[in-house]
């Protein structure tokens, strides 16, 4: 079996580069892999499955032509938690809890967004489990979808402020929290995104934690296939082959 993960594109009416990447990755790989894996914000934000704007629906119908090809996984990050089962309807994509454990190639892999992971920014996680409650969340999804967007916005333009001013470090996963989660699910590979810090790395015990790029200079994508890890970075705009400002591959076994 073969699988592909992308996370981070934050896709939006201000990335075209990164939405026709988007396309012709999916357009080259469905066919080439068993599953598509995406890890979280795919979207810049997510207001809603009602959400009727050119992008959400130019997305919708990459996912379902995707998933006549291979199968297709979704998991919410930060930016696009409001997924709900219609969006999951309209595209063939199942939706994944964060986290979640998935078996590729015959190994048990832990899949997560990351951002749980990232326990010395206590300010986030407050926030965070505020955001993924359900009763602020059927708070919000009441609200007009016009109304949503402006608060959606707002939201944004705060996050972006207080990051501004947090120090690095915080904002990236604590070792203690990516072994610990290891050892609950059973794992030995942890596959995240949201921390934009790609790179495979060798933890201290024998396990691994493969970091997904995120979709600005280039586009990040993984490929595990036949006991391999291949973490790659390739162009947004050219055609794929044809690099603008080169590419690079990180290969290494995959557990």
């Amino acid at each position: 079996m073969s699988a592909l993960f992308v996370s981070d594109l934050h896709l939006d009416e201000s990335k075209p580069l990164a939405l026709d990447g988007f396309a012709r990755l999916l357009r080259q790989d469905a066919r080439a892999v068993d599953a598509i894996y995406i890890l979280g914000d795919l979207f810049e934000v997510w207001v809603g499955d009602d959400d009727d704007g050119p992008v959400a629906n130019q997305v919708r119908d990459l996912l379902a032509t995707a998933a006549d090809h291979c199968e297709l996984f979704v998991m919410p990050g930060n930016r696009d938690f409001l997924f709900g089962e219609r969006f999951a309807a309209d595209t063939g994509a199942t939706l994944l809890p964060d986290p979640v454990v998935a078996e590729v190639d015959g190994t048990p892999l832990l899949l997560a967004h990351g951002d749980a992971y990232c326990t010395g920014d206590a300010e986030y996680q407050r926030v965070r489990t505020q955001l993924r409650s359900a009763a602020w969340q059927r708070d919000m999804l009441a609200k007009p979808l016009a109304e949503r967007r402006t608060l959606a916005a707002a939201m944004r333009t705060a996050s972006a402020a207080a990051n501004a001013n947090k120090p690095d470090n915080i904002m990236d996963v604590t070792r203690e929290a990516v072994a610990e989660a290891l050892y609950d699910a059973g794992a030995r590979t942890l596959v995240h995104g949201h921390t934009h810090r790609p790179g495979i790395h060798d933890m201290e015990d024998g396990r691994r934690r493969i970091v997904l790029g995120d979709w600005n200079r280039c586009a990040w994508k993984l490929i595990l296939r036949r006991g391999e890890a291949a973490l790659t970075c390739f162009p947004l705009g050219p055609p794929l082959g044809r690099p603008r400002g080169g590419s690079a591959t990180v290969t290494t076994p995959a557990s």
